[in-house]
Parts: C-alpha cells; structure tokens; sequence
C-alpha cells in the first residue's frame, strides 16, 4: 500500500501531533489525521476548557465522563483532543470554542470552520 501523502494543517505546514495522553484522533494515530470513514471529521486541536466541556455536556456531547468500554477516560481542563469541525463551530457561536492549536489542526477543518475564525482562537506561547 502507498504511503499517505504527508496531511497540512491550516497554515499550509506539514500537519503536527495533537496529544498521545489522552491518545486522539480518529485514527488513534494522535494527530487530526482523516480519511473517507471520519464523517464528523475530527481535525480540530483544541485545548478543552471546563467552560467547554460543560457546554458539550449540554448540547448532548459529553466528553469528560470516562467510558471505559470504549477505552475513553474522559477528557480534563487542560487536555488536548482532536473535535468535529462542526462542533468547534457551534461552541464558537455560542461564546464557548475552546482554543485551537494551529499547526495540529487539519487543513480540511476549513470546508467548515473560518480560517479567522481558527486564528482568533488560537493557541498563544503563553497558553
């Protein structure tokens, strides 16, 4: 099998990892890596913030309850995962996106979210 060619991120570069604790991705590969099965398209790095996790929580996506069964421990303030672009995009018009890592974020996040918008919400040395 060929090799995949080398994913980008938003910026143009090579894509770079999201997290391996906790491990992400759709692939479990912790990078915001997709392909033809991601229909929620997960290539969003975001750092989680407890004001995130409790609107997720809200709109029925909760992602800090572990579930061991699916080998999920539970996301913390503070962990970085790969989102749905479409669920970046509702918790960015409700107030509450969580900030995005730039160069771990999959160049496909665009066909949903804004590239402004993704850098508005970026991820600083400081974070």
């Amino acid at each position: 099998m060929p090799p995949r060619p080398q994913a980008r991120n938003v910026l143009g570069g090579a894509l770079l990892p999201c997290s391996v604790a906790p491990l992400t991705g759709f692939f479990r590969d912790g990078c915001c890596n997709t392909g033809s099965g991601d229909h929620g398209l997960h290539v969003v790095c975001v750092e989680v913030t407890t004001a995130f996790l409790a609107f997720s929580r809200s709109v029925g996506n909760d992602l800090s309850t572990p579930r061991p069964e699916y080998g999920f421990a539970g996301l913390r303030s503070g962990d970085r995962w790969c989102l749905c672009a479409d669920r970046w995009e509702e918790a960015r018009r409700a107030g509450m996106a969580p900030p995005v890592l730039l160069e771990a974020t999959h160049e496909v996040a665009l066909e949903r979210c804004r590239r402004e918008d993704l850098v508005a919400h970026a991820l600083t040395d400081g974070d």
